[in-house]
């Protein structure tokens, strides 16, 4: 006997009333992708589809004016959405793991400003337990005669802290031009919450092997935040790492509003892993730590904190680094709440690497996609 294995239908809510032009639309459309469809009993509003499915059919649907939603996507599933029963996706960077039963800290100072600072700040947080030095060579700045990086100078000393601690570097990069530039330094690309609307920078990175921390920009939505890692998936490049760094709030007792809510939503909805960053969210040091444990809780795969042991002298977000020993603080959280939920924190590689080592090509295996 063959089994019949059925398809999941799709679900459109129409608008109430359409216009005869509208419709032609909608059901010219459902024809060109292959659909079948007919209305639910009893309504002129869901428009149920039967047939194959594609990433880009929800968003061509959604272009249209007489739909006012795809309730249900059906076979038209995004790169970005969890398979049905499919595990988490695992990415590994030198040692470094976030996703699944891992999950791992990045830290380091806001902007990369000083050599003999930078390798003291990686030394501190590796013993801590990041796995992942943070650090900015190009810097995008609300005003454009604030400090906005060393560029190649900051690149090299990242380069450098990385060969004589072993730790991985994630950098931002914000221009398309700049990818190789600084893919050629970097292990981990950096996206900022300026760059999340950048297609063409998410399109470029999505022919990179190399993975990407895509942060959600200050006011989108999460579907738009998916939506931007669509573009660097639908590249090739599966490698992504969601960020929520905060959303623009009506208030001022935070920098940002840290969404913990969208955090433990995502868990559900995709497989990526998902990363909070505390220091952006609060703009404030003493809040830094209480937010990182929130995200943890909710099931983030990792945080970025920005550490650094003398926060007046830095050019860049000085309010919300926290010092090495809150660093240390924030990383036995972490470990306690990990502990709970079974999970486990990465350590970075105990022999500092060369540079010809770092950030190799790709190999994947049916849970983890790992860059040596």
């Amino acid at each position: 006997m063959v089994l019949q294995v059925l398809k999941k239908p799709m679900l459109l809510r129409l608008r109430d009333p359409l216009t005869e032009s509208e419709r032609d639309s909608i059901f010219r459309l459902c024809k060109e992708l292959g659909y079948s469809y007919q209305f639910r009993a009893g309504s002129k509003e869901l428009l149920e589809l039967t047939g194959g499915g594609a990433p880009s059919h929800r968003s061509l649907f959604e272009d249209l004016t007489g739909i006012l939603s795809v309730v249900d996507n059906g076979q038209a599933r995004e790169l970005n959405m969890r398979p049905v029963g499919g595990p988490d996706l695992v990415v590994e960077v030198a040692g470094a793991r976030f996703g699944g039963e891992w999950a791992g800290l990045i830290a380091g100072p806001c902007a990369v400003e000083r050599a003999d600072r930078l390798q003291s700040i990686a030394e501190r947080v590796k013993a801590a337990g990041a796995c992942v030095l943070r650090g900015g060579a190009y810097k995008p700045r609300t005003s454009p005669y604030s400090f906005r990086g060393l560029g190649e100078e900051g690149l090299a000393m990242l380069a450098e802290a990385r060969a004589k601690t072993g730790l991985p570097i994630v950098t931002e990069v914000l221009d398309p031009r700049d990818v190789d530039a600084v893919g050629a330094v970097t292990d981990i690309f950096q996206v900022g919450s300026r760059s999340m609307a950048n297609a063409a920078l998410l399109t470029e990175l999505g022919k990179s092997n190399k993975p990407v921390l895509l942060k959600r920009g200050m006011s989108a939505t999460v579907r738009e935040f998916l939506l931007a890692a669509e573009y660097v998936l639908m590249g090739g490049n599966e490698r992504v790492l969601l960020c929520e760094r905060g959303v623009r709030s009506f208030d001022k007792v935070t920098r940002n509003l840290l969404d913990v809510g969208a955090i433990a939503h995502l868990k559900r909805v995709t497989h990526l892993p998902v990363l909070a960053d505390p220091s952006h969210a609060a703009g404030r040091r003493d809040l830094v730590r209480a937010l990182a444990r929130a995200s943890m809780a909710a099931g983030a795969d990792g945080l970025i904190i920005e550490v650094h042991p003398d926060p007046g002298e830095v050019h860049s977000d000085g309010a919300q680094a926290v010092s090495f020993e809150e660093f240390e603080r924030i990383s036995a959280d972490a470990r306690a709440i990990l502990k709970l939920d079974g999970r486990r924190l990465s350590q970075a590689e105990v022999a500092p690497r060369s540079d010809s080592t770092a950030g190799g090509g790709a190999r994947k295996s049916t849970s983890s996609l790992k860059v040596d």
